[in-house]
């Protein structure tokens, strides 16, 4: 699983797919689809998903590229499901987050674990 998770974080601009992944894990799709949410308490869709607007947060926050660009540089096929993805996760619209967001002097793991979506918990 953490070999799979891995290619994900290196590669996740690349498409990717669960049998892709699971070739990586040594499993078969299904049991890689179970056994990576039990592992780490979200699809692999899911962290994929979040990894890449992770990584479009920060290009948001540190650069001044447009948001289509951005968009397509992390590895979604589309501005529109893009802008719906990022809103999923973190609340707001990139255009809102980029004027919301303000650069500190702060190292630079701190600002990701502060910035850093969280996956989402069922209700009880």
């Amino acid at each position: 699983m953490l070999r799979a998770r891995d290619a994900m974080d290196r590669a996740y601009a690349q498409p990717l797919d669960v049998p892709a992944l699971a070739r990586t894990a040594h499993v078969s799709p299904a049991h890689f689809s179970r056994t990576f949410r039990a592992t780490f308490g979200e699809t692999p869709h899911r962290y994929l998903q979040r990894r890449r607007i992770e990584r479009a947060m920060f290009l948001l926050r540190e650069t001044s590229r447009n948001v289509t660009d951005i968009c397509f540089g992390v590895g979604f096929a589309s501005p529109g499901t893009f802008s719906r993805t990022f809103h999923d996760i973190v609340g707001c619209s990139p255009r809102q987050y980029r004027k919301q967001a303000v650069t500190t002097n702060v190292p630079t793991c701190f600002t990701m674990a502060w910035t850093r979506p969280r996956p989402e918990t069922p209700a009880d």
